[in-house]
């Protein structure tokens, strides 16, 4: 299976999300044989992950975007759970520090880019400056609106230095969010989730819709490509993540190195 054409933002579309059907399955209906193949992916990417870390050319930064609820953490603890924790970060990011609101908003992002060799997950990301920042009005129109080519460049920076770049935005319907809402308020063990402001940003739905089909469309790229997951049904979300993923990786045609010493001879007493 191979999602990637199916679900990317191709450059240039002008995306439209009521017509990305959160339920989609792409006639995948086997819950059981999508948890199979899940775990298979897993098996495959930890074994491309070892590439990654032993050529130490490149790295591959994954940034997770959604509306509150959207699956951001499960994605996370399903997917790259299976990585090797001494070569994966994950990286969330909230309202900026002081120190960061005294740099530009770029500033925060690049010192936490993976390192070659390495893989990096973003929770949340540099988007946060054209979608939390314009639905709240927190700067001028005429600063935010520059942002989507600042990012197209700074991406097209990383790209071009060995950063390998996939960008995953988890798409639930606003009846799923309300569902998931409910039954963190139901379960007392993920009552600690539940947060006030998250029921406040729920009446800017539109406005977040309205963001984020225009960060979507203005900023998938060739080096940088945006794919649309749906993400109401959360384990056709994990096969969705996991084979872009995979497909991703397999594409870095990434290779074992030579040796650097004649292991020829080396002998053991």
């Amino acid at each position: 299976m191979n999602l990637s054409k199916r679900l990317v933002v191709d450059p240039g579309e002008r995306l439209e999300l009521k017509k990305r059907d959160p339920e989609d399955t792409a006639d995948f209906k086997d819950k059981k044989a999508a948890n199979e193949l899940v775990r298979k992916n897993a098996s495959r990417l930890a074994e491309l992950q070892y590439l990654l870390y032993a050529e130490n050319k490149r790295s591959l930064l994954v940034v997770l975007q959604a509306i509150d609820a959207g699956g951001k953490d499960g994605t996370i603890r399903h997917i790259f759970s299976g990585f090797n924790p001494q070569g994966c970060s994950v990286t969330s990011f909230k309202a900026p520090s002081a120190e960061e609101v005294d740099h530009d908003y770029l500033w925060r992002i690049h010192n936490k880019v993976p390192p070659r060799g390495e893989i990096g997950v973003f929770n949340r990301s540099h988007y946060e400056d054209v979608l939390v920042v314009r639905v709240h009005n927190l700067v001028p129109r005429s600063v935010w609106s520059k942002r989507y080519e600042q990012i197209n460049l700074f991406e097209r920076i990383l790209s071009e230095n060995g950063v390998k770049i996939i960008k995953f935005f988890l798409h639930i319907s606003k009846d799923e969010q309300k569902k998931r809402f409910e039954k963190r308020l139901q379960d007392p063990t993920k009552r600690w989730k539940v947060a006030a402001g998250d029921f406040e940003e729920r009446k800017r739905w539109d406005d977040y819709i309205e963001a984020f089909e225009e960060a979507l469309s203005r900023c998938s790229t060739e080096h940088a490509p945006w794919y649309v997951i749906p993400a109401n049904k959360k384990w056709f979300r994990d096969v969705a993540v996991s084979d872009i993923l995979l497909s991703t990786m397999e594409g870095m045609d990434m290779k074992s190195p030579d040796p650097k010493i004649d292991v020829s001879k080396l002998k053991l007493e």
